[in-house]
């Protein structure tokens, strides 16, 4: 059996001490298989940003452990952490993080070029990375000549170029208009049956999470439910012409 591609095993993370200690996750267990497509809700506070930043190596648990492809996270440096988030888990945020003086490619090229790949050589599979998110056109473009649909679309490019396997996207849509954060979604539900993309998605939205494989609830910094389901129809390409 292979490893899971995220598991938390008694994850616990704290912030303070003593009186002032908030317990921002309690003892969580939790895995995700490769290529699932997993939502996570529950009521503001309850830890579902925290669970997506310890995914990422943004931060170290308090107790208990996480693993990404069966690698413990905590044995990693900043380096290595690094490494991790440009070669293997991209992070989408609702607050884009596009560097505004870079183009579209060079947005999504940027974690390559970290890496030490070489410009020429990282511009086609950015280009690839944008067409995979139904962007084909005028990628030379700086962020603010994009609307906010496509500004998402170019974060998500480069959350999954270089064929990263694992993507977190942290209320990516809420931002967004309704009809451009469906089609955001409706875009991070196709990746795992298109590229067997890992995708854990945090959200308050019901109809976003009906997208899911498995929704996992939460309160209080513990899993309190999960339950499985028959997602919609995978969604067809986008359209560049139909693209906000």
């Amino acid at each position: 059996m292979t490893d899971p591609a995220l598991q938390f095993s008694r994850v616990v993370k704290s912030y303070g001490s003593g009186e002032a200690e908030v317990r921002a996750l309690d003892g969580v267990d939790l895995e995700v298989a490769q290529g699932e497509f997993v939502a996570v809700m529950g009521p503001s506070g309850c830890g579902k940003s925290t669970l997506l930043h310890l995914a990422g190596g943004l931060e170290d648990p308090t107790a208990g452990a996480v693993f990404a492809h069966g690698r413990d996270l905590s044995t990693l440096d900043a380096a290595g952490r690094a490494a991790l988030r440009r070669n293997d888990v991209g992070i989408v945020f609702q607050r884009l993080n596009l560097v505004a003086s870079l183009t579209a490619i060079e947005n999504v090229a940027l974690p390559l070029e970290l890496g030490g790949m070489r410009a020429r050589e990282a511009r086609p599979l950015a280009v690839a990375a944008l067409e995979a998110v139904g962007l084909r056109q005028q990628l030379d473009r700086y962020p603010d000549h994009f609307s906010g649909g496509q500004q998402q679309r170019i974060a998500i490019a480069r959350a999954i170029v270089g064929g990263r396997s694992i993507l977190l996207a942290d209320e990516p849509t809420g931002a967004l208009d309704s009809r451009t954060a469906d089609e955001v979604v409706e875009l991070l539900a196709g990746l795992p049956a298109a590229s067997g993309t890992t995708v854990v998605l945090v959200t308050h939205e019901p109809r976003f999470a009906s997208w899911a494989d498995r929704v996992v609830f939460m309160r209080d910094g513990a899993v309190v439910d999960q339950t499985r389901s028959t997602p919609a129809s995978p969604p067809a390409a986008p359209d560049p012409e139909m693209v906000n």
